[in-house]
């Protein structure tokens, strides 16, 4: 499920509280937690709604002037609609764990078991990827999967595996290697 960043810095400070969507099926279930660029956000009820049952109060909670305006932005999608009630949970533990700078042995080792494993499901690309963002970090996702001739639905799916082990940070445009990130490559090489 994507915000914008307006929404998301809506439901971290609690004036937004609803979101809507319109899908075949809910995306999301009650009580997932969603890792987003200001934090965890977690999901108290998904329930589908008809357009009419919305109500001013219900868009202003959404982030919408009145429920016409957040109307006409779900115009584009199909499918049933859906109320979304979310809260802000938590900061996002991956940004601790990417500043970190002093891995035990241990640590390190289970790290490099895990891009392993990473490697070994879809062939050698670790290293690549993480080379390719450090010598060109804030480059669209686009681009930097074309230089390494990957799917850039691929590369965004293998990036995001690496910022979930604290190793990538995500930019508007972009990526760049963590504190953490560049530890683990000198590891790596």
């Amino acid at each position: 499920m994507i915000f914008k960043v307006s929404q998301l810095n809506g439901i971290k400070s609690g004036t937004i509280s609803l979101a809507f969507r319109r899908w075949g099926k809910p995306n999301v279930k009650k009580g997932s937690t969603m890792k987003t660029a200001i934090g965890v956000i977690k999901v108290l009820a998904v329930d589908p709604v008809s357009n009419n049952k919305i109500s001013t109060g219900d868009a202003i909670r959404a982030g919408y002037d009145n429920a016409a305006s957040l109307l006409h932005d779900l115009k584009k999608t199909t499918g049933t609609l859906f109320k979304i009630k979310v809260k802000y949970l938590s900061e996002d533990p991956r940004l601790e764990l990417r500043e970190r700078t002093d891995l035990s042995e241990s640590e390190l080792q289970k790290m490099l078991g895990q891009l392993e494993r990473l490697d070994k499901t879809r062939g050698p690309w670790v290293l690549k990827v993480m080379k390719l963002i450090k010598r060109y970090p804030e480059r669209r996702a686009g681009d930097l999967a074309d230089i390494i001739q990957m799917d850039k639905f691929d590369f965004k799916i293998n990036v995001r595996k690496l910022k979930n082990l604290g190793l990538t940070v995500s930019h508007e445009i972009g990526y760049s290697i963590s504190p953490l990130g560049d530890i683990v490559m000198d590891k790596l090489r």
